[in-house]
């Protein structure tokens, strides 16, 4: 297992990595829109949210040495259901490849953001 780690994506806020690479795949933590340059939450709505989400991601995938093109699997958590379509707009910008995923809504999310993703996806050789 290989600990993945970028200070361009938000420190992990427990005790778990950024990501692990296995078997050149990646499994990301979810990421949340937290800007790594000031630590706070990026803007208030879920446009501005799931862009910061993507950068982040971006920045991990980046790392390990891949990109938003070799994932095979997201898992989409958002605070409201009702910011589906706006969230998808985001998202559809980013993984333009449609990798298989699930999308549900959630009582409440770390620091109360409206959105977070979590990737895997293969590393090419």
């Amino acid at each position: 297992m290989k600990v993945i780690h970028t200070d361009k994506a938000p420190a992990a806020i427990g005790p778990y990595s950024q990501a692990i690479v296995v078997n050149d795949i990646l499994f990301t933590s979810g990421q949340i829109p937290v800007d790594p340059a000031t630590g706070e939450i990026a803007g208030d709505t879920i446009e501005a949210q799931a862009e910061q989400v993507m950068k982040n991601l971006g920045a991990v995938l980046q790392e390990a040495g891949t990109g938003f093109e070799n994932a095979v699997k997201t898992t989409c958590f958002l605070a409201d259901m009702g910011d589906f379509a706006a969230f998808n707009e985001v998202y559809a910008r980013y993984f333009v490849n449609k990798p298989a995923r699930s999308c549900v809504a959630v009582k409440t999310l770390p620091k109360n953001v409206l959105c977070e993703v979590e990737v895997i996806a293969a590393i090419e050789k």
